[in-house]
């Protein structure tokens, strides 16, 4: 019935629509001075429908024959998704507005590009997954380069765009041999197609797929966009990146090894724990070196999609489980470290040199605090929330039987903690700076705080995600 199937995908119906309007209304007024409002409805019907998924949505429905999934990893994946957005463009209105870059097609972007990842995490055939992709891909390819007047951005978007066709190539090369090998695009057809020694083509199919989706996830060795477009990019933009595009990118590749390959998870996990090894290495070795604070978050995100790719080797209900806590926590923690470098600024202009934090803490005690708990964190210090996420996927990998891997994450993070405690160093200790003089708008503070908070208070039971998070493993995982 196609009522039922409009039914169960109303969320991504209403954004869309909601996006088309708004861009019409838009184009009818007087264009970018409803951008400050645009942008504070879009948040507000994020946050809306994020609520509408979470509690309304329950057990496992499926619209249009098998091309579309509504079950409980997909809702826990969209409503991270739709918040971590809608933060975004909250902390990001302010600081647009002040440097003439909040044009109204900015939030209609972001809305059209969280319909894309929405439709990705529920996708149940390579045809709707691609569909998704696409249009995550294509909004975000001009959200990069929104800052016309600016080389450096427009290169990020330039970049962004030619490497992000190179993968979508890869991944569409990988579904055409899965397709001809499996003879359909469906999950459900491609699973029992491998379930009984799957062919050889059928696996190159996997390879390609794995190599396309590591792009989106900015996984090593496909890393190569990230510290560029991290750094071009307007920071609230980067912000944007680092958080619900790299949640959608991991839901979406859980999505497709386990529901279209979950019966050879032996075949896939060795590319997903080779690729969780080079990510982890790499952004803890190329970070060291990094002066500009944007370009070390880039090689952060490149180490951090490394431990969440270790749950996702382990190829388990824990270790879907694991990766679904740490890519929340690790969220979080961009929200707030993203509030504070928002606020970097002198003479009105923003600054993201890390050097420019030298004895921060003299000047802004609280804001300084506040860093420090969020580099902690994001180091994997005990007892911070950080530590818990790396701790579960740790133990996921290890009793999948992946014991190396687990060593060599250990490894990984004693080597990445050696930037984020630099960072607290020059706040603390050291030769004094030119002094920064940004105030924070009561948005970012409000933002960077209640981050630094959940750092420590969210120890005591992460906020009750542990069983929300089981539950959509459980349901994923076959």
């Amino acid at each position: 019935m196609i009522s039922a199937d409009i039914q169960i995908v109303m969320p991504e119906i209403l954004l869309a629509v909601y996006a088309m309007l708004a861009l019409l209304a838009a184009v009818y007024t007087n264009k970018d001075k409803s951008a400050s409002l645009l942008t504070w409805v879009t948040s507000g019907l994020f946050v809306l429908l994020g609520l509408w998924i979470g509690v309304n949505g329950q057990g496992t429905q499926t619209a249009f024959d098998g091309m579309f999934n509504d079950d409980a990893f997909s809702r826990f994946a969209k409503v991270a998704i739709l918040l971590s957005a809608a933060a975004v463009l909250l902390m990001s209105e302010a600081y647009m507005k002040r440097r003439g870059l909040l044009r109204f097609e900015y939030p209609i972007l972001v809305a059209l590009a969280v319909v894309g990842m929405m439709v990705m995490v529920s996708a149940g055939d390579l045809m709707a997954l691609y569909m998704g992709l696409e249009l995550q891909s294509l909004s975000l390819y001009v959200v990069a380069s929104l800052r016309r007047d600016s080389v450096k951005s427009t290169e990020a978007g330039l970049k962004y765009f030619v490497l992000g066709a190179l993968s979508s190539g890869l991944l569409l090369y990988g579904a055409s041999l899965t397709y001809g090998f499996a003879g359909t695009t469906l999950f459900s057809g491609i699973i029992e197609a491998s379930a009984h020694h799957p062919s050889l083509g059928l696996l190159f199919g996997i390879v390609f797929l794995v190599a396309g989706l590591a792009f989106k996830v900015s996984a090593a060795p496909f890393h190569m966009w990230t510290p560029d477009v991290y750094e071009g990019s307007p920071t609230p933009v980067t912000a944007f990146f680092a958080t619900a595009p790299k949640i959608a990118a991991m839901a979406m590749f859980a999505r497709v090894v386990h529901d279209a390959f979950g019966h050879i998870v032996s075949d896939w996990q060795q590319i997903v724990a080779f690729l969780s090894v080079v990510s982890m290495f790499l952004g803890a070795v190329a970070a060291i070196g990094q002066k500009d604070i944007k370009r070390l978050m880039a090689y952060s995100s490149i180490a951090h999609m490394g431990f969440a790719l270790m749950g996702l080797a382990a190829g388990t209900v824990l270790g879907v489980q694991a990766m679904l806590i740490y890519m929340a926590i690790y969220v979080v923690m961009n929200i707030g470290t993203f509030a504070f470098i928002l606020g970097m600024e002198r003479d009105g202009r923003p600054v993201t040199s890390i050097e420019s934090l030298r004895m921060y803490s003299k000047r802004q005690p609280l804001r300084a605090l506040a860093l420090l708990v969020l580099m902690f964190s994001l180091a994997g210090v005990p007892p911070m929330v950080g530590f818990f996420g790396k701790f579960y996927v740790l133990r996921a990998a290890y009793d999948a039987g992946l014991g190396w891997l687990a060593v060599a994450g250990v490894i990984a993070s004693v080597i990445g903690a050696f930037y984020y405690l630099r960072i607290v160093f020059y706040m603390y200790f050291g030769e004094e700076a030119e002094p920064l003089d940004g105030k924070l708008n009561p948005v970012l503070w409000g933002f960077l705080m209640a981050a630094s908070l959940a750092m420590v208070i969210g120890v005591f039971n992460l906020f009750g995600i542990e069983p929300i998070a089981q539950a959509a493993a459980q349901a994923l995982v076959h």
